[in-house]
């Protein structure tokens, strides 16, 4: 009896037998668990079935469907039946390209965080991890803004790089980006820190190799890029300063050393770069024409790490370089060319997870694919890239080094720990989100009062000391409120700037409130109060975001001041 006839007992068509086995996609003969099992050679499923019949099994039965009439049929399986494979259904393009790419815009990380799914474990064997030692959020979430510290080191590991960097450097902070993505993901900031900016580098709790603890004291007054390496500071380290620094805690950090340039161009088979003019950099041996470039490993290198064949020479000039090319390349990973082959994002994935160090709460597959499937719904025309304003050292005769410009570096930070964007971009809002906006936003509406009309009383509420006073100075004399008086120190400090009135006197808040600066959010509808001299008047308290007297309050309404050098990453720039 062969393989097609087997069965026929009790009526049952031998076509309804062939069942399709999930596990190895082809259709296997299954018979009822009572009917005898032979070696006979028939088609490949039904002989691996038959060659394992005497085994004992722990796995459960197939149900199989209960017995028909017979009715004629051929001596053959149905065609398609017999040990062939039923074509798999195809993922939707759109599909695809997400588990693809996934993070498209978070640089290196992209690559490991997608394809990562493919061989996973791997992938896990490959990422380095190094403690966070509590300098971060304790990691990302989905549901609020995303903040992660990009650092670049200048250590010589790996072949072909003794001739870039400082030799016998233990791998300084080089070049910093702190990667800034909106809680609604519409936007995202990409904020260069020079590794010449003069800054102070906090106490750092660290976690050595060992895995014993110590604090490296602080420094005052030293290079940023003294925050890694220096002294035996790790990465955490520079996290902390970027928090002393900009007020903003990041989520995670990502170190990467030269070899990661050279291996992720490599992978995507380069990236194309424009020069307005000649490069011959004999310190990076980078020499290149006029015009568009593909380029990839050693040049690729040499490319990131040249500055004195650009701009005016300096750190700040190889910044504008390097936030070029990191857009070059992120527009190569973006493109079709990219996206639809399995090769080069496998040749990825390989790359970033062998080339980059992640912190602790970072350190799976799992985890950077959750983090790229984030920053992959980010537009590239809304990521800006960006650089904290700074000046020449003021106390230094010969230029090395640079400081803050305070207040547009302070307007700067404000817009990131405010999730504000530095391109206009539409927000993505729930309904109630929206009535609730409306609402505030209906607050700053109608009828203004003149500002001679307005009374206020000013208390200091988390703003440094003098600043009450400053601010009335500031009113009376400059902006025509002349009935505001100081009322000393709020009971308790906060961290905004609010307008207290009655219904009343919202003509006078919405006047004030544009003198200020404040949104509808900052406005504070309540009861009236009376000033020293028994008359009604309004409240304002300076929280700690208060700049100073006369800079509007409000970084909702903010946009990236003049200083600021940007640009967005679809945008193709030529290096001059």
């Amino acid at each position: 009896m062969d393989a097609q006839s087997r069965g026929r007992a009790e009526n049952i068509d031998p076509a309804d037998q062939w069942v399709l086995n999930p596990d190895t996609g082809e259709y296997e003969l299954r018979l009822s668990p009572s009917a005898p099992q032979s070696t006979v050679p028939g088609p490949r499923g039904a002989r691996r079935r038959g060659a394992q019949a005497s085994a004992p099994s722990t796995a459960p039965e197939r149900e199989v469907p209960p017995p028909r009439r017979r009715r004629t049929a051929p001596e053959e399986p149905p065609p398609g039946r017999r040990g062939r494979r039923r074509p798999a259904k195809k993922k939707s393009k759109g599909k695809k390209v997400l588990l693809w790419t996934g993070g498209t815009m978070a640089f290196v990380v992209l690559a490991a965080g997608t394809a990562g799914y493919l061989y996973l474990e791997h992938l896990n064997d490959n990422i380095k991890s190094v403690a966070d030692d509590g300098a971060s959020t304790g990691g990302f979430q989905k549901d609020k803004a995303i903040n992660i510290l990009l650092i670049g080191t200048d250590k010589r590991t790996g072949a072909g790089n003794e001739g870039y960097g400082d030799t016998g450097s233990a791998g300084h902070a080089d070049t910093t980006i702190l990667l800034h993505v909106a809680k609604d993901r519409s936007n995202a900031t990409a904020l260069s820190i020079p590794r010449d900016l003069i800054v102070d580098i906090p106490d750092c709790p660290t976690t050595q190799e060992d895995g014993s603890k110590k604090v490296i004291p602080g420094s005052t007054g030293v290079r940023f890029n003294q925050s890694l390496g220096q002294s035996g500071r790790t990465p955490s380290c520079t996290m902390r300063t970027v928090t002393e620094l900009t007020g903003v805690t990041p989520d995670n950090f990502m170190v990467a050393d030269f070899n990661a340039v050279k291996t992720l161009t490599t992978a995507v088979d380069g990236v194309e770069v424009c020069l307005a003019k000649a490069i011959d950099d004999p310190d990076s041996h980078l020499k290149l024409p006029k015009g568009k470039h593909t380029i990839e490993g050693e040049e690729a290198l040499a490319f990131v790490r040249t500055r004195h064949s650009v701009g005016f020479g300096g750190d700040l000039s190889r910044i504008e370089i390097q936030q070029q090319f990191l857009s070059a390349l992120m527009r190569k990973l973006k493109s079709n060319d990219t996206l639809t082959s399995p090769s080069k994002m496998l040749n990825l994935a390989e790359a970033a997870t062998e080339a980059l160090t992640v912190d602790s709460k970072l350190d799976s597959i799992g985890k950077l694919k959750d983090l790229g499937l984030e920053l992959g719904k980010l537009n590239t025309k809304n990521l800006t890239f960006a650089t904290v304003p700074v000046k020449d050292n003021p106390a230094e005769k010969i230029k090395a080094t640079v400081v803050l410009q305070e207040e547009p570096a302070q307007q700067v930070f404000d817009m990131i720990r405010n999730d504000v964007s530095f391109t206009e971009v539409k927000k993505k809002e729930s309904e109630k989100e929206k009535k609730e906006k409306a609402a505030v936003a209906a607050r700053l509406e109608g009828e203004k009062s003149e500002p001679s009309e307005i009374r206020v009383r000013v208390l200091n509420g988390g703003a440094s000391g003098g600043s009450a006073q400053r601010e009335l100075a500031y009113l009376q004399t400059e902006a025509g409120v002349t009935k505001s008086e100081n009322a000393g120190n709020a009971d308790v400090e906060i961290a905004r700037t609010t307008l207290e009135y009655a219904p009343d006197q919202a003509a006078q808040a919405r006047a004030l409130a544009e003198i200020l600066g404040l949104s509808g959010a900052a406005m504070k509808p309540g009861e009236s109060v009376t000033n020293a001299q028994g008359l009604p008047t309004m409240t304002l308290t300076l929280g700690k975001d208060f700049k100073g007297a006369g800079v509007k309050l409000d970084a909702a309404s903010a946009k990236a001041p003049e200083e600021v050098q940007k640009s967005t990453a679809d945008k193709v720039e030529c290096a001059k």
